[in-house]
């Protein structure tokens, strides 16, 4: 009788590993697709046309720099927050006290700018594909996003909804590479030796795919989903490279794509009230077709980033009250999505310059917060349970920490002039 009974106690442990494994790899993917379509969304499709527009094969040594600050970065900010179980603000007002307030107000006022820009991409996204006005396609698109948080399992709905649309994403872009037929050579060869480097070009790709919320998204993700402590770091740090790597080739084809056409001779509008660079360049690539494509692609890329860019922001909002329950804070998220459609709907700056600015902004904002956060690995081995932290990654995060306070020095003129 004994074994009777154990065997249906032991098949029921078997079956709850089995569904905390599923729960954990689902998380990791989850917070993967997450941090990816934050990275490329439509502020990083529209600056990797208009700058490829501007610089031609050259961009891609702004796209290398991207993807190498992005490692440095990524793997600094989620080992962290792994290791601290604190969100970001709470690990900065751990180091330095008072500096999570401000981390705070300027995550949260760059990832509002983000979500006007990337309303503003849907709109643009849905009248590539339908001829929908832009402001119509927004508020549509924007009361899509409340839906979702506004679910009985708001968290399960963004985690499905991100993944598929990042695969769509990355399927589509592929094929118009293809069809566009780029140099490869030269953009190889000048992804290392460039005929020229745009120090503003390279602030504002590097804050449209890692400043701001960005830095923080998948972190935070894996946070809510209790992927925190030592036992979880290895995962934590292949889930972080997995994203850089997809992130990564998602960027350099999509450089492709367009630089493709720019090389063909296409002249490709950037700057008027109208302009739409991105889907030009995808028109002129593979016709109506083509354009169809982008618009699907460019919403998907919209929409998940005003998910994420809205999920990571009022996560922040933790810091000035720690007791805020899941449901307050959706409800939070909806009324930053709100405001977002609102301040979009009333703006008369182009949408396609106000994603060029935004990412330019949030920029300016990454070597703050990657400069607190070093300090905390630096001094503050105690947040972190006695952990000693790998002094190779500390020098390259110091390094790149550098990096970012110079270019954000050298474009801030240039980046703020957008707006005229």
């Amino acid at each position: 009788m004994e074994q009777n009974a154990a065997a249906p106690a032991a098949t029921g442990v078997v079956a709850q590993g089995v569904h905390t494994v599923k729960s954990r790899r689902a998380a990791l993917i989850a917070a993967i697709f997450l941090m990816a379509t934050s990275a490329i969304g439509p502020g990083f499709i529209t600056q990797t046309a208009t700058f490829t527009t501007k610089l031609g094969a050259a961009f891609a040594f702004g796209i290398l720099a991207s993807i190498v600050i992005d490692f440095v970065v990524q793997l600094n900010i989620w080992r962290i927050v792994t290791l601290t179980r604190m969100r970001a603000s709470d690990v900065a007002n751990a180091a330095i006290p008072g500096s999570g307030y401000l981390l705070a107000v300027l995550v949260i006022v760059g990832g509002l700018f983000f979500n006007i820009g990337n309303i503003g991409g849907t709109g643009l996204g849905l009248n590539a594909v339908f001829g929908l006005d832009p402001k119509i396609g927004g508020a549509i698109s924007a009361v899509f996003s409340i839906g979702i948080f506004l679910s009985k399992r708001a968290g399960l709905a963004v985690d499905r909804f991100i993944v598929f649309a990042g695969i769509l994403m990355i399927v589509l872009t592929l094929y118009v590479a293809f069809v566009s037929g780029p140099p490869v050579g030269e953009a190889l060869y000048q992804t290392v030796l460039p005929a020229t480097i745009d120090f503003a070009t390279i602030t504002t790709i590097v804050g449209g795919t890692v400043g701001g919320y960005i830095t923080y998204s998948g972190a935070h993700r894996l946070l809510d989903r209790g992927m925190v402590g030592q036992e979880h770091l290895p995962a934590v740090n292949r889930a972080a490279l997995t994203g850089i790597a997809v992130t990564g080739l998602m960027r350099y084809v999509l450089f492709l794509a367009i630089l493709g056409v720019v090389a063909s001779g296409v002249v490709i509008d950037t700057s008027s009230q109208v302009a739409n660079p991105a889907a030009q360049a995808f028109q002129a690539a593979a016709g109506d077709f083509g354009l169809r494509l982008f618009g699907i692609i460019f919403w998907a890329a919209a929409i998940t980033s005003v998910i994420g860019a809205a999920y990571t922001s009022v996560s922040f909002i933790t810091v000035f009250k720690h007791d805020v329950s899941e449901h307050t804070r959706n409800m939070a998220t909806v009324l930053f999505i709100a405001v977002s459609l609102v301040s979009y709907l009333l703006m008369t700056t182009p949408p396609a310059a106000m994603l060029v600015f935004v990412g330019g902004l949030n920029g300016l904002i990454l070597p703050i917060g990657l400069s607190i956060f070093l300090f905390a690995a630096w001094k503050r081995e105690d947040l972190m349970g006695g952990y000693r932290y790998p002094r190779w990654l500390l020098v390259l995060g110091v390094l790149v920490c550098a990096l970012t306070w110079y270019m954000g020095y050298k474009s801030a003129g240039t980046i703020f002039s957008l707006l005229g």
